[in-house]
């Protein structure tokens, strides 16, 4: 197979130049394949085979496929909660879009791939220790089904790239339908430019929300399932465990994904206050936060989509408002169905928030590791009321596990819950398995001395996380002592 039978096209291209800035991408040197995403390449009729030199060439950025339209996106953002009013893919190239074996469409970007105008004071690469870790996370995150960004391969060189140390360079090819962002809106909000406004809404509308078409007020219709999608991504986050790092409108997808993995963190030890970035000073994006900076994001979204709500100023915020107030009951109801799964409950009743609520704080108080007593509470038998349950031994005060498990077993005799039927659907919902950080890093560690062998392992187990895979059981161990010393932030 070589690049042709990709058959790529480029419609953000269509746009024209206010959107984007046409560059091409640096070559890196001596490019070599390091890991192919099987399921991804899968979707595009790839495997490993068709991986020829040409196409390794393609996925580094030295040979530009037939009808591709590389470019920089151009956005802005709200950064730690200031105004950019002008950012744009720094490090990131789109090539355009490809088929899938179904008939839908993917763009394909290689973030790493050199110098764009917006690099501003960057190098426009990425490092090899970054890319793994995206290339994993956004693979984990798909495996949980939560909507993301995908990542095809990776292709790594020996160049020399400087960030805290001397590291070597990569290159990751991301997929994802659109890779539009909230940051792509404001751009054109504060630089008054209405009409290119509207120009991006009407190309998301054709693209990607054909539905709305006939609405009587399509552009309003839109922002309101950016809500309801944002909330319920968020929620997905907050079961999961899952801490994003750096929630800037500029990593903020227009369709709802997990975009733009940098410090990002799974949770071990339950910790509302967990703050994955170490350049998070202020824990302004910490574990707990982020329902509330998913609102705020999406007001900022609301204050760029105004023009395009109504001529009347005051109406078209009153809309937005309206639109608003969907967010926090979509959230609440999404997460509050989604803890009653990972507690096996069947039936909604008032005091199901009690219950969680106690849980979470005595899970809090005893530092107990979020992933394995949800995956432990599968072997909860409700006639002991859980006395000799895996998930008891998750806890130091036993005593305080039991206290809650006496009024989880009452809760589950209502509901005449059965034993073996409940642990089927506990491990449905609740993984084994993690991206924790110190896999990450020992993935990392191998990757630097030419051993790509773990990030092929980790992938594959990932992409699987809710079956027991019994020779990976180690992966699901508590993390050592040492991995309490990883930090990592925006360079990350």
């Amino acid at each position: 197979m070589n690049t042709n039978d990709l058959s790529f096209r480029n419609s953000f291209a269509s746009l024209g130049e206010a959107f984007f800035c046409r560059v091409n991408p640096e070559p890196l040197p001596d490019p070599y394949l390091i890991s192919l995403n099987p399921g991804a390449a899968g979707m595009l009729g790839l495997d490993r085979r068709d991986l020829d030199a040409e196409l390794i060439d393609c996925f580094s950025g030295n040979r530009v496929p037939a009808g591709a339209k590389p470019l920089a996106m151009l956005y802005a953002g709200h950064q730690f909660g200031h105004f950019v009013p002008q950012l744009g893919d720094g490090r990131a190239i789109l090539l355009g879009e490809v088929k899938d074996t179904t008939g839908s469409f993917w763009e394909l970007q290689l973030k790493g791939a050199g110098l764009t105008p917006y690099s501003r004071r960057g190098d426009g690469r990425a490092v090899l220790r970054s890319t793994i870790r995206e290339y994993l996370c956004s693979e984990a995150m798909h495996g949980l089904g939560i909507p993301t960004t995908r990542a095809l391969c990776i292709t790594g060189s020996d160049e020399e790239v400087y960030r805290e140390q001397i590291e070597t360079a990569a290159v990751l090819v991301r997929m994802a339908p659109s890779h539009v962002r909230f940051g792509s809106f404001e751009v054109f909000y504060y630089r008054d430019q209405h009409d290119a406004l509207q120009q991006l809404a009407d190309y998301m509308l054709v693209r990607h929300f054909p539905h709305l078409a006939d609405h009587d007020r399509p552009y309003l219709a839109l922002f309101l399932e950016v809500v309801h999608s944002t909330a319920r991504l968020i929620a997905q986050w907050q079961l999961a465990g899952f801490a994003h790092g750096v929630m800037n409108t500029d990593n903020m997808s227009l369709l709802g994904l997990t975009l733009d993995y940098g410090p990002f963190g799974f949770l071990d030890s339950y910790d509302p206050d967990f703050i994955c970035n170490h350049s998070d000073h202020e824990g302004r994006y910490a574990f707990s936060r982020q329902p509330a900076i998913g609102h705020w994001n999406l007001t900022c979204l609301a204050q760029a989509m105004l023009p395009l709500f109504s001529d009347d100023a005051e109406a078209a915020v009153a809309m937005a408002q309206d639109a608003l107030y969907a967010y926090k009951p979509v959230l609440v109801q999404a997460y509050a169905d989604g803890m009653r799964a990972k507690l096996g409950l069947q039936d909604k009743h008032p005091e199901d928030h009690a219950l969680v609520t106690d849980l979470l704080q005595k899970m809090q108080a005893d530092r107990v590791d979020y992933t394995r007593f949800f995956r432990a509470l599968a072997h909860f038998r409700v006639e002991d009321a859980g006395k000799s349950c895996a998930a008891a031994d998750e806890f130091v005060d036993r005593d305080a596990f039991h206290a809650w498990a006496r009024t989880y077993a009452a809760r589950l005799v209502q509901e005449n819950s059965q034993d073996e039927e409940r642990a089927t659907a506990i491990c449905r919902v609740n993984p084994k398995y993690i991206l924790r950080n110190y896999l990450a890093q020992q993935a990392i560690e191998k990757a630097a001395q030419k051993d790509f062998s773990e990030i092929d392992r980790l992938r594959q187990l990932l992409s699987q996380p809710f079956d027991e895979q019994p020779e990976y059981e180690e992966y699901a161990a508590l993390p050592p002592d040492w991995a309490e010393k990883l930090s990592v932030s925006c360079s990350s």
